[in-house]
């Protein structure tokens, strides 16, 4: 399989035609290696309108929402992300190649094993990745963007503490079979930008909180 080829199909046939049109966002996604983000068994659907299995019941989002998220939050060469849900790390990799920082989490230690060497086969720096409870976490510092890569059936307003001052959070937001993509400003101010549907965000099985149940 020849997956330049299959990679630069999926961009100009799946993600462009679906309006996303910021050209930092396409090189990007042209230019990450998607086959190395999933499993061995699925490299030949690494680039098919789908969402691919990682593990724990976790799954990628398709090529068009990665594409569709990075584009409706902008995101600049001097911002600095919080990504809650490591997953495969594919995403990962496009926010660090368009923003200065990534730091990102997630509950499963393989997930964040094998994003660090993944990242570094790719030469992908500026990343900071940690196993960590997103109910728990402790942020070390404020971002220009958190990003939640699983559903959630309302956003916690902690979350908000942890934006700069403009900052953004992108969630998804509500239950199967209904689910959209929103970036919230505050606690009272979204917009919406695609429906979907993802699994929950996770969290350590000791926490009982009200915001995924």
């Amino acid at each position: 399989m020849n997956f330049d080829k299959a990679r630069h199909n999926m961009v100009t046939q799946q993600v462009r035609p679906a309006d996303v049109i910021n050209k930092d966002v396409l090189h990007a996604m042209l230019n990450i290696q998607r086959e190395e983000f999933v499993p061995v068994s699925q490299r030949k659907l690494a680039f098919a309108d789908m969402a691919l299995p990682i593990g724990h019941d976790q799954f990628m989002m398709k090529p068009v929402e990665e594409g569709r998220l990075l584009q409706a939050l902008n995101v600049q060469p001097g911002h600095r992300v919080l990504e809650v849900g490591t997953g495969s790390g594919y995403l990962t990799a496009l926010l660090a190649t368009l923003t200065e920082h990534v730091h990102s989490i997630d509950i499963f230690q393989d997930f964040i094993q094998a994003t660090r060497q993944k990242l570094s086969d790719q030469g992908i720096e500026e990343v900071t990745l940690e196993q960590a409870d997103f109910f728990d976490f402790k942020a070390p510092t404020k971002y220009d963007h958190v990003i939640l890569t699983g559903s959630l059936k309302a956003v916690p307003e902690f979350v908000f503490e942890w934006l700069k001052d403009g900052g953004q959070v992108f969630v998804i937001i509500g239950e199967d079979p209904v689910m959209e993509a929103r970036i919230y400003t505050s606690a009272d101010k979204f917009t919406s930008h695609f429906d979907t549907l993802v699994a929950p965000l996770l969290q350590a099985k000791h926490n009982n909180h009200p915001f995924n149940l």
